[in-house]
């Protein structure tokens, strides 16, 4: 289908939102990007861009009859899929959200509530609200993970190992909360997994199901990831258990299209999910599925927005979960606080066939403040691979972990560690 000279609202301009706008680029159509901050990396390569918040929904109407845009699409943050519900709602345009989803999906508690519903289980839980009473911090098991309903990439979440740095959580998670709701949670040190979900006229698909690492070298805050390996080790076992369930859940909460993210801890051959995301995910796993599978969620969304359909694919003959044979990984390259001066290795990394994308987040000249450390903004860049064996995968990831450097000024190394390339890949 031809969209030459078709115009596009994206809501939120962060990074990994940039891949997104470049994609509706290239099929020729005028992209606008809003969010409320002006230096946003995704109005850089848009058509258009605009200073209206993306949550600022009577603005975004505005902007949108305007600029008579033909569909509105949300970029790479949760907190703006209820403003796009509603912008799309009030100007009668394609959304493959809906109230309902939005109410589930959005916050935290309520999406734990309804998981509960269909024998999916969350982590454990401990009552506590703003009051903070004894009593209830009594029955409190520490350590405990404090995060607010409505945030994520590690927004506002603590680890707290006792009464006092339990206050100083509340009040972080207040503070990074719109709602001003916060949960309490046992904090877990297990297996982290991502089951990653595409829909398409009500056809619910896995596309992929792997094992996500993340850094323990930043005690007391979220736990950032490195990267992840395709597929799970757990694949079979999440198919036998959860995938069901889920896919009664997805059903029942009227999801038809669109892109979804389920994110579990493994214990003890139990699975806990503790965070979702109705779009595309930061990590970005339609990269791989794109190498792999052939085809592109951002093709189908846009395509979604404009036509309200995602096209004429066939999921039941393109998506595997086990990719085909292929063995894949993602590589989180994570900076410590201070300033960028100079990146080695990056480059060559860029010429290898073996990886089939790099979305990077970091230039030299950027600054890694204290505040976003234990967050995703301290991302330096994502790297992608595809390889035929496990040997192979775990080669080049050993290979970009020893030789891709950063350091600042003072000649300082920024970058933390990565993850157990022979563990993780069972080798």
């Amino acid at each position: 289908m031809n969209f030459e000279g078709k115009k596009l609202l994206i809501l939120g301009g962060n990074p990994e939102t940039v891949p997104l706008v470049e994609m509706a680029n290239n099929m020729g159509i005028k992209t606008i990007v809003a969010s409320g901050r002006h230096t946003d990396a995704a109005k850089k390569v848009a058509w258009k861009s605009s200073d209206v918040d993306g949550m600022d929904v009577p603005g975004l109407i505005n902007l949108a009859k305007e600029e008579k845009v033909d569909g509105v699409l949300v970029g790479v943050a949760d907190i703006l899929v209820p403003a796009y519900c509603k912008v799309c709602d009030a100007l009668d345009l394609p959304c493959y959200a809906s109230q309902k989803i939005v109410d589930v999906f959005s916050f935290k508690d309520s999406f734990k509530a309804t998981c509960e519903r269909y024998g999916i289980h969350g982590i454990p839980e401990f009552y506590l609200d703003a009051q903070m009473k004894d009593e209830d911090i009594a029955k409190i098991k520490f350590p405990v993970m404090i995060k607010p309903v409505d945030n994520g990439g590690g927004v506002g979440m603590t680890v707290c190992y006792n009464k006092e740095e339990l206050k100083l959580g509340v009040q972080k998670a207040l503070e990074c909360s719109n709602k001003k709701r916060f949960i309490v949670e046992k904090y877990m040190q297990c297996e982290d997994m991502g089951m990653y979900y595409t829909f398409k006229d009500g056809v619910c698909s896995v596309s992929c199901i792997y094992d996500r690492y993340t850094t323990d070298e930043q005690p007391g805050l979220s736990r950032v990831c490195l990267g992840g390996t395709y597929p799970s080790k757990h694949i079979d076992e999440y198919f036998e258990r959860m995938h069901d369930n889920a896919c009664r859940m997805f059903k029942d909460i009227g999801i038809k299209n669109g892109v979804l993210m389920l994110s579990a801890f493994y214990e003890d051959g139990e699975f806990y999910v503790y965070d979702t995301g109705f779009r595309l995910q930061g990590e970005a796993p339609h990269l791989l599925m794109k190498a792999i599978h052939g085809f592109d969620q951002r093709k189908m969304l846009i395509n979604f927005a404009l036509t309200g359909s995602e096209g004429d694919i066939n999921l039941s003959e393109v998506d595997d979960p086990y990719l085909k044979g292929k063995h894949a990984a993602t590589l989180w390259l994570l900076l410590k606080k201070g300033i960028v001066d100079r990146i080695e290795g990056l480059d060559e990394a860029l010429n290898d066939n073996c990886i089939v994308a790099n979305v990077q987040r970091l230039y030299p000249g950027d600054k890694v403040s204290q505040d976003v450390i234990g967050t995703e903004k301290q991302v330096l860049t994502r790297m992608y691979l595809v390889c035929d064996t496990k040997e192979e995968l775990a080669q080049k990831l050993k290979y970009y972990m020893d030789n891709i450097k950063v350091y600042d000024k003072q000649g300082n190394e920024m970058l933390l560690n990565g993850f157990d390339v022979t563990k993780a890949l069972e080798l």
